[in-house]
């Protein structure tokens, strides 16, 4: 099975690699090159797999950066407070 790129870079996937891969008409799929090779994903799928890793990556993490932010520095200055405070 072949694919021809057009001149201005179209190609069409034949209707057996369509249907072995679930994809139809419409369904938006998402280019890559992985190892010298174009990869089609598709956008709910690629979706989802991002949302996966930064749930991984975050897993444990509570709250806001910015509520994390503010409370450092309440912490930092309550604590420069108290060195402050003469005996």
């Amino acid at each position: 099975m072949q694919v021809t790129v057009g001149p201005d870079g179209r190609g069409t996937i034949p209707a057996p690699l369509r249907r072995a891969a679930a994809v139809e008409p419409g369904q938006r799929l998402v280019p890559d090159v992985e190892d010298g090779r174009v990869v089609l994903e598709e956008w709910g799928h690629l979706l989802r797999r991002v949302q996966h890793r930064v749930a991984a990556q975050t897993k444990g993490h509570s709250g806001s950066a910015v509520d994390e932010l503010i409370a450092e520095r309440r912490a930092e200055a309550a604590r420069e407070g108290a060195s402050r405070t003469p005996r």
